[in-house]
């Protein structure tokens, strides 16, 4: 009897491309994160358009270096705002999302690109591939929510 091969991070390999995302473990959902930390950066919405922009000012949790949440776990104790992403209501919050996030490519049908971690076996191909936020951000508390718009940056894809 055949087995799928386990990768390192103890997942089957591949998991994603036959997983829908709404049939995935917590664990796999998580996975799923590439580490960008672009969804941490606060963003701007035009109230005309819908259009969304994001922006390098950083939630106050954000950490600069490693590009995760300091207190992830705990973090709507402070933070109640931040969004849980489930596979139920991702449709809801796909506007939002980084155009280079691993859930938006899979519910578009879309592959994960090269550098994800799940695919170059390494958390830091998101950092050497140009697409993470790692020491691109400002703090929210050091700039004003009316200078937010001097912070918008064109995310790589």
């Amino acid at each position: 009897m055949s087995r799928d091969p386990i990768d390192r991070t103890g997942l089957r390999e591949g998991f994603w491309e036959d997983t829908p995302l709404e049939r995935m473990t917590q664990r796999e959902w998580e996975a799923l994160c590439d580490g960008c930390g672009k969804c941490c950066m606060n963003k701007l919405e035009d109230e005309e358009t819908g259009e969304v922009a994001l922006t390098r000012v950083a939630c106050r949790l954000f950490d600069d270096g490693s590009c995760r949440c300091s207190q992830y776990p705990i973090r709507h104790q402070f933070v109640p705002e931040c969004i849980s992403l489930t596979a139920k209501d991702l449709d809801k919050h796909m506007y939002w999302l980084p155009q280079t996030c691993a859930y938006r490519l899979l519910r578009e049908g879309r592959k994960l690109y090269d550098w994800h971690p799940l695919i170059s076996g390494t958390p830091d191909s998101v950092h050497r591939a140009g697409v993470s936020m790692r020491h691109m951000t400002v703090p929210e508390f050091e700039v004003d929510e009316e200078d937010w718009e001097d912070h918008i940056i064109e995310e790589p894809v």
